[in-house]
């Protein structure tokens, strides 16, 4: 396969991750649903695979294929932090001291942008549907998605 090929998954897999960071700042600023940290935890992932997918799409054939596994990794990571947020964050009443949260406060990312970044919520406050669908699911399934498209760039190596 061409290098625009794998090119356009990459490009087309970070504007997936930004659309589903867009649709978590709506769901919050707008419609007032507000995040714990395993969602936030989850928007760091979305944002750090649409960058190596920006690298990537940019970068020569031996970077993109690094960055691209990368990004599959991240995304296996993603689908471990929304299944987790729905099997047992979501039935907690707190979320301290979770791994989601040690990691965002290691990171220091809620300082660096807190319309971004805040946690505003307890796990089980978070825990809503949308169309009947939890929240985090809808987040596993992007996450699939991304970790498909990164399989798909892998598989166009020469």
């Amino acid at each position: 396969m061409p290098a625009s090929s794998s090119r356009r998954w990459l490009l087309a897999m970070a504007g997936l991750c930004v659309a589903a960071v867009a649709a978590a700042l709506l769901s919050q600023h707008v419609f007032g649903l507000q995040p714990c940290p395993w969602c936030i935890l989850q928007r760091l992932v979305f944002l750090l695979i649409a960058l190596a997918c920006l690298v990537a799409a940019c970068a020569p054939a031996l970077l993109r294929t690094g960055l691209a596994a990368l990004a599959l990794l991240l995304a296996a990571g993603g689908v471990a932090a929304a299944v987790h947020q729905h099997v047992v964050a979501s039935k907690s009443s707190s979320c301290a001291l979770t791994l989601a949260d040690k990691i965002l406060t290691a990171l220091g990312v809620e300082s660096l942008a807190p319309w971004l970044f805040q946690v505003t919520a307890t796990c089980a406050d978070a825990a809503v549907d949308l169309f009947g669908v939890p929240y985090e699911y809808w987040s596993l399934a992007v996450f699939v998605a991304l970790g498909v498209g990164a399989i798909r760039v892998l598989s166009m190596r020469r």
